[in-house]
């Protein structure tokens, strides 16, 4: 049975734990950046879990089952 491919695009966004789960960037830190508060900014740079809705579709993109 041949190699199952990890989706390269999918492999760039999101970060798997050592726990499993997996993390994605927060939205909203790419432009237009002098309006938002430095604290607002901050808060963007942290990474947030997946929500449970999307897991199954970004493990399967990640070729995890």
């Amino acid at each position: 049975m041949p190699k199952q491919k990890t989706n390269s695009a999918a492999r760039k966004r999101f970060k798997v734990t050592g726990a499993g789960k997996l993390l994605r960037r927060h939205a909203m830190k790419s432009h237009n950046l002098e309006k938002k508060s430095a604290k607002r900014k901050r808060a963007f740079i942290r990474a947030e879990p997946v929500s449970e809705a999307n897991a199954p579709n970004v493990k399967r993109l990640l070729g995890r089952r």
